[in-house]
């Protein structure tokens, strides 16, 4: 199973096709998680409420409680959602555009369509690669960027199409976005669907993973009381994610395939690091064309 296969998923990866025609075996089950809702310590972050996650487990239940929640809460920064970035019809023009354009296969279900420059995260190293410039059809997402404070110079670099289809039983594994080269604002334009995504504080021995030593020091401060806590943060269709702060660097984030129950599109927006931004020591002739090329717009057929 570690050769790549014809569904698209490699390694320890897995979807419905190849655990059904090739007999790969799910690393992440749901079940998992049942231990942590029955002793309390599973949260739903709520939108309208400031920073603060309820105890829960289903993300519209908490939502529509409020603002008369019950149970306890916690402090949860570094998440902000806009709730309706998107209107009904700037929804449509980018699903149709999506739909118009090449996908290619990726891992546990998942298909992809990626415009960003091509980065080795082991090496750190980064090219130019195929990297063109954006759609011309989703542009219009930047533009809006520039109306949410939270996203003030921001400078995208990667857009990332990719779908979640249910009958594909398609998931993402816990990660954190890698913290050499992706800055500090960690983006999602959920297109279609909705979803879910699920936070597990980043345990001691995993700490060494995703180039985290290069992150803000201010963040990896780690409150070793959150290690067992669960934090499901909605995801509603039409809405904008932006993940920050301790949100962005201390905890993993996944879809789950329960989660996935309707066909999901999103947009993943990714800004440089520090060190690469034209004022930065990494700063240079490579990377002033991919800024270039980023500014540019494709005019896909």
């Amino acid at each position: 199973m570690a050769k790549p296969r014809p569904c698209g998923c490699k390694g320890i990866r897995t979807c419905l096709i190849c655990e059904s025609e090739y007999g790969a075996t799910k690393l992440q089950n749901e079940d998992d998680f049942a231990t942590a809702v029955q002793e309390n310590s599973t949260f739903v972050y709520c939108p309208k409420c400031s920073g603060k996650a309820w105890s829960g487990w289903d993300e519209k239940l908490v939502m529509d409680e409020h603002p008369n929640h019950s149970g306890i809460s916690i402090n949860y920064p570094g998440i902000y959602i806009d709730m309706d970035f998107l209107s009904s019809s700037e929804a449509e023009i980018l699903s149709k555009g999506i739909d118009e354009t090449h996908w290619d296969l990726s891992q546990s279900g998942r298909r992809k369509q990626n415009f960003g420059p091509k980065c080795n995260f082991k090496k750190q190293k980064i090219a130019v690669g195929s990297f063109n410039g954006f759609p011309e059809f989703s542009l219009f997402v930047q533009e809006k960027f520039k109306l949410v404070p939270i996203m003030e110079g921001f400078q995208t670099i990667e857009q990332c199409t990719l779908e979640y289809n249910p009958d594909r039983g398609a998931s993402i594994d816990p990660h954190i976005d890698d913290c050499w080269i992706w800055g500090e604002r960690i983006v999602t334009v959920n297109v279609k669907g909705d979803s879910v995504l699920t936070m597990t504080y980043l345990q001691e021995k995993d700490r060494v993973r995703y180039n985290l030593s290069l992150a803000p020091a201010s963040y990896l401060q780690f409150d070793e009381s959150l290690s067992n806590v669960i934090v499901r943060i909605p995801m509603p269709e039409r809405s904008l994610l932006v993940m920050t702060k301790e949100a962005r660097y201390q905890w993993e984030h996944r879809i789950l395939r329960d989660d996935v129950k309707e066909l999901r599109l999103c947009l993943a927006y990714r800004e440089f690091t520090p060190p690469y931004l034209q004022e930065g020591e990494n700063f240079g002739p490579r990377i002033q064309e991919i800024y270039d090329l980023a500014s540019k717009k494709v005019t896909l057929l």
